[in-house]
C-alpha cells in the first residue's frame, strides 16, 4: 500500500460507522487522487457527501475520529469537507459545507470542541475547484458513483475558486515559492488549454509553455515538490514570474468574463 491507502480504508470504515445510512459517498481528491502524492509535501483530501443533517453530537464524534486518524497521516495532514448531496447536483456556489477540518484548525477543535462543531460551517468557495478535481481525476473510495453525485462545474465559479488563491501571487510566492510557482502553472494552463492539472503536471506544462527564463524556477520548485529539497530563494525573479504570469492569465478572455 502507498502512504494513504492504508489511512483513506480507516477513513471511510469511520466515515460508515458514524454517518450511518447518511453517508452517500466518500471521495479522493488532489494529490493522491491525481498519482503525484508525496509524503513529505501532500495533504490527503477527502470529500464526504451526505444525504441529510448531521448533529453537533455526530460531528463532535466525526472529528475525535478524524483527530485520532490524523495522526497516523503525513505532515500536511488530513483535510475534509462534509457537504449534502444537494448541492453537488445542481451545483451551488459559493458551497455550503456541514463540517470541514484541515491541520489548520487542529489546535482550535483541540482547546474548544464545541465551539468548533457549531461554528465550523458556512460557504467555502474553494469547494468549487474541490468539485472540478473530483469530478474530472477523483476516485470514489465508498458509495455512489463521482458523476451520480457531482455534475460539472461552470468554468466561471471555477476559475473565481482558483484565481482567489492567486491573486495575490506577487507577494505570496515569497512566502512559499514552491505552491504558487506550480500553482500559477496549473491555473495557467486551465485558462489557456482548459487542463485540469495537479500542481505537478501543472509545473511540467510550464516547463513547455512559459518563456524560458522562468524554467530554472519551474525546475527548482518541481524538485522541491518531488524530493523535499527547498528550492533556492530568487526573490527577484519569483516576483517578476509572479507578475508575468498574473498579466497573461488577465489577459484572456475567462479573466473578461
Amino acid at each position: 500500500m502507498t502512504g494513504y491507502e492504508k489511512l483513506a480504508e480507516e477513513f471511510v470504515q469511520g466515515s460508515k460507522n458514524i454517518l450511518g445510512s447518511s453517508l452517500v459517498g466518500v471521495y479522493l481528491h488532489g494529490s493522491a487522487a491525481m498519482g503525484c502524492f508525496r509524503q513529505e509535501k501532500s495533504d490527503i483530501d477527502f470529500l464526504v457527501v451526505v444525504g441529510n443533517d448531521i448533529s453537533d453530537e455526530k460531528k463532535k464524534q466525526y472529528m475525535d475520529m478524524v483527530v485520532e486518524l490524523n495522526k497516523k497521516a503525513p505532515a500536511k495532514g488530513i483535510e475534509l469537507s462534509i457537504v449534502k448531496e444537494k448541492v453537488c447536483t445542481p451545483f451551488v456556489y459559493p458551497t455550503p459545507f456541514e463540517l470541514h477540518f484541515s491541520n489548520a484548525h487542529l489546535a482550535w477543535y483541540l482547546s474548544n470542541p464545541k465551539e468548533y462543531v457549531e461554528k465550523m460551517k458556512g460557504t467555502d468557495k474553494d469547494l468549487a475547484a474541490h468539485f472540478m478535481i473530483t469530478y474530472h481525476r477523483g476516485k470514489t473510495l465508498y458509495g455512489k458513483e463521482i458523476k451520480e453525485v457531482f455534475s460539472e462545474i461552470d468554468s466561471t465559479y471555477y476559475f473565481d475558486s482558483i484565481w482567489s488563491d492567486i491573486e495575490c501571487a506577487g507577494e505570496d510566492i515569497l512566502d512559499n515559492p514552491m505552491y504558487i510557482t506550480l500553482n500559477l502553472c496549473r491555473v495557467a494552463a486551465y485558462v489557456k488549454e482548459n487542463l485540469i492539472l495537479s500542481k505537478k503536471e501543472g509545473g511540467e506544462w510550464g516547463l513547455s509553455n512559459v518563456p524560458h527564463r522562468y524554467s530554472s524556477l519551474i525546475l527548482a520548485a518541481l524538485e522541491e515538490y518531488a524530493s523535499g529539497k527547498e528550492m533556492p530563494c530568487d526573490a527577484a525573479l519569483e516576483q517578476e514570474y509572479a507578475e508575468y504570469m498574473l498579466e497573461q492569465i488577465r489577459r484572456l478572455p475567462v479573466f473578461m468574463s
